[in-house]
């Protein structure tokens, strides 16, 4: 049986910087109405940037929503008509300064389907070339070099928190 939920109603209810919330109704498929609030968001990229020595840079960075700094891997927001891998090549530009001989697709992911419609694109980046970093005004990082046996390690034992992170890097280390 294939399960669904129709939309009744739509009412943008926040329109902000990156997001939009609306507020839906829905119908489901016994045929009672629910509300159902929907972060519109216009998906985005991660990057696992893995060296020759099979290290993988990481970026440290505070995340203001959880109140803590965090080691990930690069990740940006897709521009308007951006296609996935270009801005793949841009943000590991800006974050670590590298660029990739190589970017290899390893799927799309949906961060949080139960609230928001993102969806995530993550690449694997090969044949690294040292470059300049180009942060955003506000964005305030610095990149580590980190084994990538060291941060499945440090995934099993929960320091590292970041599902994005987590996912790209078990995806790497199988395909590599």
């Amino acid at each position: 049986m294939k399960h669904y939920e129709k939309q009744i109603e739509t009412s943008t209810v926040y329109e902000g910087l990156i997001v939009d919330v609306r507020l839906d109704k829905a119908e489901l498929e016994n045929g009672n109405q629910v509300k159902r609030e929907v972060i519109v968001h216009p998906g985005g990229v991660a990057i696992v940037p893995v060296t020759s020595d099979r290290e993988v840079l990481m970026v440290r960075q505070f995340r203001y929503c959880i109140g803590e700094e965090l080691l990930e891997i690069p990740a940006g927001v897709l521009e308007s008509g951006e296609l996935p891998i270009d801005c793949a090549r841009r943000e590991l530009s800006e974050e670590t300064g590298c660029t990739a001989g190589r970017l290899i697709d390893l799927g799309a992911i949906y961060p949080s389907p139960g609230i928001s419609k993102e969806t995530l694109y993550i690449f694997l980046a090969l044949d690294l070339a040292e470059g300049e970093m180009h942060l955003d005004d506000d964005e305030f990082l610095s990149v580590e070099k980190v084994p990538l046996d060291e941060l499945v390690k440090k995934i099993l034992a929960n320091e590292i928190k970041d599902g994005k992170s987590i996912i790209g890097i078990m995806k790497a280390r199988e395909h590599l």
